[in-house]
């Protein structure tokens, strides 16, 4: 029963942890476009994403730790998570979103969203980033300290 729990636990404040750095990590990335408008709809977009990556990685840390992995465990599943998770999201950001972003003129963004491949990695690495710390906090949150006998 405990489990269950544990899943339930972690997932809804998962949800709020991703929902927090997905904002934050979104207005930072907005701040490439040098404008309001990007900054605003990058941090609707981190908040959007958060929310399904905080879930989901809060499921995963308890699937692969629970109460024994602790911070470094939970950063590592959420990296490996976080990572495969926004690969697999930039997949499919359509084209004509790519074809937005360029017509915007700036540099690094054009760089950053030439191709899917390079969309998909700029993902990927966005939702690592944001998977790594909801994962770091639920592993520390969940970790239960061993109790130790002492000996005489």
């Amino acid at each position: 029963m405990e489990s269950k729990e544990l899943y339930l636990k972690s997932s809804i404040f998962g949800s709020l942890l991703g929902i927090g750095f997905g904002t934050l990590i979104g207005a930072l990335t907005g701040i490439l476009s040098a404008a309001w408008n990007g900054i605003l709809f990058c941090a609707v977009a981190g908040f959007i994403l958060g929310i399904p990556t905080g879930i989901l990685t809060g499921a995963v840390v308890v699937w692969t730790s629970g109460r024994t992995g602790g911070v470094s465990t939970g950063a590592y599943t959420g990296m490996v998570f976080g990572a495969l998770l926004g690969g697999l999201l930039g997949i499919f950001i359509p084209d004509s979103f790519r074809a937005a972003v360029a017509a915007l003129h700036i540099l690094v963004l054009d760089v950053l969203t030439h191709g899917r491949f390079e969309t998909a990695i700029l993902l990927s690495y966005l939702v690592s980033i944001t998977a790594t710390m909801v994962g770091a906090w639920i592993g520390g949150r969940n970790l239960k300290p061993r109790e130790l006998t002492k000996v005489s």
